[in-house]
């Protein structure tokens, strides 16, 4: 499989946000990727339920919704019923995570887990066969443009090595700071699933970066 490159809408231009959907729909990228934020578990509040649906209304593309939110469990078949197709839910946000994700999958979505930058993937030993997708922040989430963290390809290559193991089908997705300096790299390390925002939005040509990201 080729990888995907899901562009953040987080750094979308909210004033424009249908035209920068359809940009995004006439592109090459694979996904939508939508950040959740709720000020608690990250220090910053995104958007709900309301934008979340016109998002939905325009995009052509599968919504790759992120939770960066406290109690997730209480929301899963809210974000199924405005469209997500992948949802993550954080390693660190959720107590019972087996049934979190087994909830996620009942209802047909692909179930998603997030880790942190100081989470060691040894955490997802138990349950990586249950995950359809693996987010490895690269930077500590709660604000879009930071500084890609080094640590992220060796993060990589060790949950390569678990998926491997444990024969299971997950894809890797890399979240914060990827850019056109770093994605091949990202990619040759073990890379399924590249989001991208600030790289994406801030270019003069966006559908071109898009381009770049897809080669490699």
């Amino acid at each position: 499989m080729s990888h995907l490159v899901a562009p953040s809408i987080l750094s979308a231009d909210f004033g424009n946000l249908q035209r920068d959907i359809e940009l995004i729909n006439q592109s090459e990228a694979d996904w939508f990727h939508v950040d959740i934020m709720d000020g608690v578990f990250v220090p910053n509040i995104s958007f709900g339920f309301p934008v979340l649906k016109s998002i939905q209304k325009h995009a052509k593309k599968p919504l790759d919704v992120h939770l960066m939110i406290v109690e997730p469990d209480k929301y899963i078949q809210a974000f199924k019923d405005v469209g997500a197709e992948v949802l993550t839910v954080h390693y660190e946000a959720c107590t019972h995570l087996h049934r979190t994700l087994q909830h996620i999958k009942s209802l047909n979505m692909k179930a998603g887990v997030a880790i942190n930058p100081h989470t060691p993937i040894s955490v997802l030993e138990d349950i990586i066969i249950e995950t359809d997708l693996v987010c490895l922040m690269s930077v500590n989430p709660g604000f879009g443009g930071q500084k890609f963290i080094e640590n992220t390809y060796t993060k990589i290559l060790t949950l390569k090595k678990l998926i491997q193991s444990k024969h299971a089908h997950t894809l890797i997705e890399i979240d914060g700071g990827v850019d056109l300096n770093n994605y091949q790299k990202l990619i040759h390390s073990g890379a399924d699933v590249l989001v991208a925002g600030n790289t994406v939005f801030s270019s003069t040509n966006p559908t071109q970066t898009i381009l770049k990201l897809k080669k490699v």
